[in-house]
């Protein structure tokens, strides 16, 4: 693993415990160009991880706690008119910052929900025909309670496809459980910052010139295409998602030290980047299916590359 990668990911484990997979895989994303999804029950750590990170980055963020009063301009800002000048005046809404928190999303309306869309998209905000550039880089991080909690509204499917990836951090192990109580009994460690932004984009620039060789490209398409056309699967995998996989195996390439893409690199991503993306077919439900399940399945039914 890269240095810069791992004295990232010791410092966000001074907060985190027993999760260095999930961990790494939203560095992945991040330094992939991507946005990331946590959807997890609450208490078991979304928001710690995020803040950490922000603050081991030396970003500026920001934490929205989505609830239903939660209104568009108070993400992409709004015109207030200055009596003393007689002009409108635009205020900043959350989203100028280089990493937004959006906590529990899916709380929020879904007018408020899809305000965020072009934020994600295109790194810019539209207030009455103005557009305005976010600050270099932007990344969100939302977490969200499994659909079904109380109060909770469901992302649409078009929200759903702006996530890079979408992880569930799950309960800590035993040992993991006993540091965490450890943790919460002693004096809080301070998150240094361990990369500038500067450095944080040099990364961001040398994961986008990985190499990646032809019979990869074939692969993913492939993969791609049969989830499409599976009979478990009513909606199967967008461009936006073949795009995705391959900017997180270029990341996975770029963490382990490798100028290249491997077939393992895509493999080991599918499921973070494609299990919220699928829509399975009343079959697959019938049967008790998951998304990683159906995933795996078509995986064993893609012939993998030969690399020379």
């Amino acid at each position: 693993m890269r240095v810069q990668i791992q004295n990232l990911l010791n410092e966000v484990k001074k907060v985190v415990k027993g999760k260095d997979d999930v961990i790494i895989k939203v560095i992945s994303a991040m330094i992939a160009g991507g946005h990331i999804l946590l959807e997890d029950i609450p208490g078991v750590g979304k928001t710690t991880m995020a803040v950490a990170l922000s603050k081991a980055l030396s970003m500026e963020y920001r934490r929205v706690q989505f609830t239903p009063d939660v209104l568009p301009s108070d993400l992409i800002g709004f015109n207030m008119y200055n009596s003393k000048t007689g002009l409108f005046e635009y205020k900043e809404g959350s989203v100028y910052c280089n990493f937004l928190i959006a906590d529990e999303i899916n709380r929020t309306s879904p007018k408020t929900q899809s305000a965020l869309l072009e934020v994600m998209e295109e790194g810019k905000a539209t207030v009455d025909g103005v557009t305005r550039m976010l600050p270099n880089p932007f990344t969100v991080l939302a977490t969200q309670n499994p659909f079904g909690s109380a109060g909770t509204q469901k992302l649409p499917e078009s929200q759903l496809d702006r996530f890079m990836i979408c992880m569930s951090i799950g309960y800590p192990d035993y040992e993991s459980a006993i540091d965490v109580l450890k943790y919460n009994t002693q004096i809080k460690p301070e998150i240094i910052p361990v990369l500038k932004i500067d450095d944080y984009l040099e990364i961001k620039s040398a994961v986008e010139k990985i190499h990646v060789d032809d019979s990869i490209l074939d692969f993913i398409v492939s993969f791609s295409e049969k989830t499409r056309n599976h009979e478990l699967v009513s909606l199967g995998l967008s461009p936006r998602g073949s795009i995705a996989l391959l900017k997180m195996a270029k990341a996975t390439a770029y963490i382990n030290e490798r100028t290249y893409i491997t077939p393992d690199d895509v493999i080991e991503n599918i499921n973070a980047t494609c299990s919220h993306r699928l829509v399975l077919s009343p079959k697959a439900r019938a049967l008790k299916k998951t998304s990683n399940d159906v995933l795996m399945q078509i995986l064993q039914e893609t012939n993998l590359p030969k690399l020379m």
